[in-house]
């Protein structure tokens, strides 16, 4: 049995996705921010080193350090003094004797090797070493982790809190990114009604822009809401104009199926073009993409689920293109297939799942539950995709299937 929503000329998730990609051409506006602005900005350019990591060569233990040719005919030292972590030694270490030197201290001159405390027997001035090392132990040459010029983060890179962390370690208080983009929602529908609204019979509160704003944030843009636009033509034309003066991307959820007041791809058509319009996956068939006079536009299905897998899987990687991110690839995995899944060829099917180990330490995957579009609890329950391909049918438990993990946009 074939899935009753397929219809031909559907264009398949994947090309839908990559003709889309090809279209974006990324902003090039850039500023200047601290260091504290920057978790989830974007470099603008190449970020290289001031100094060497570590600026210094140090020791990797608490021990003792001295010129491992000294110990070729002895198999103790004279102790002369020490070198702490932001206290050095002043001086040279002589053949014949050995400093006392703590974790990151830096080494003293003359020295090439520390020996751990714990090898080490002390009486007063004398060091005995209990073993002998090789040349170079314990230490932490100059520039071993990161070199002086070396690029650190590429262009594109989008900087997370360990990065941070490492920018600040070379001193760097000035970053170079790419400015923020604005994307604005829109959502249509005579049903929706906002929060503190009452409810008539047949209304339902609007959720989706709740959902997709934060999604938004995640990827670290500013959200400008539009709110609830009725199902009338000259409203969501004068809508979409108003977000396209303002917005680098236009996001609307609803009107985009084939029903008497399914305006979007109407108003489209007329104030700018269409990229492509309905995708043969599931959830999210009527997925349309594309351009405004000044912005790039994503016209989401209305129901809950159906807008949060296309933005999540078809926006989200659009947007890191627009904001001239490198997006890592997706981790798919192979896992057990935990119960029966219902599904008919047609359409690739993103359903929603928990994956998991088991005793043996073996992935496996289950279903959230029902997977209706109108289910936003399916995704909330999930951590996962099950990804079936297209033209596969019904899977049975035992199956192995690919599972693709959530991004961080749902978190």
């Amino acid at each position: 049995m074939v899935d009753c929503c397929s219809a031909p000329g559907l264009m398949p998730f994947q090309q839908a996705l990559e003709t889309m990609l090809a279209a974006i051409e990324p902003i090039t506006d850039t500023e200047t921010i601290t260091l504290s602005e920057g978790l989830g900005r974007i470099l603008s350019s190449d970020l290289s080193s001031p100094i060497n990591v570590p600026p210094h060569n140090n020791s990797a233990m608490d021990g003792y350090a001295f010129a491992q040719a000294s110990l070729a005919e002895q198999d103790s030292l004279h102790l002369v003094g020490r070198s702490m972590a932001g206290q050095p030694f002043q001086g040279d270490c002589q053949a014949g004797q050995c400093i006392r030197i703590m974790t990151g201290a830096k080494m003293p001159a003359g020295c090439d090797t520390v020996q751990m405390q714990e090898n080490c027997a002390v009486s007063d001035d004398k060091v005995e070493f209990l073993a002998q090392p090789k040349v170079g132990a314990n230490v932490r040459y100059a520039g071993e982790d990161i070199k002086q010029g070396q690029v650190v983060f590429a262009k594109g890179r989008r900087l997370s809190a360990i990065d941070l962390g490492v920018l600040a370690s070379l001193g760097i208080n000035q970053l170079q990114v790419f400015r923020k983009l604005k994307v604005a929602l829109i959502a249509t529908g005579d049903e929706l009604k906002a929060l503190g609204e009452p409810l008539s019979e047949g209304d339902i509160f609007e959720s989706n822009s709740y959902a997709l704003a934060g999604m938004l944030k995640n990827l670290n843009v500013e959200v400008i809401n539009f709110g609830v636009i009725i199902d009338d033509e000259s409203a969501i034309k004068k809508a979409f104009l108003q977000a396209d003066e303002q917005a680098d991307a236009v996001i609307s959820s609803g009107g985009v199926s084939v029903g008497d007041a399914d305006y979007t791809k109407l108003v489209l058509e007329q104030i700018g073009e269409v990229g492509f319009w309905k995708i043969a996956m599931k959830p999210g068939k009527p997925f349309a993409f594309g351009k405004l006079p000044n912005s790039i536009f994503f016209g989401l299905p209305g129901n809950p689920v159906s807008a949060m897998v296309t933005a999540d899987l078809l926006a989200m990687p659009a947007l890191m293109k627009l904001q001239h991110c490198h997006a890592a690839p997706a981790i798919t995995l192979k896992a057990k297939c935990s119960s029966d899944l219902r599904k008919s060829p047609g359409r690739m099917d993103f359903q929603r799942g928990i994956l998991s180990q088991d005793s043996n330490g073996e992935l496996t995957v289950s279903s959230t539950g029902s997977q209706g579009s109108g289910i936003l609890t399916s995704i909330a329950a999930a951590n996962c995709y099950i990804v079936l391909a297209a033209e596969q049918g019904k899977v049975l438990a035992g199956e192995t299937v690919d599972v693709r993990l959530f991004e961080r946009f749902f978190s």
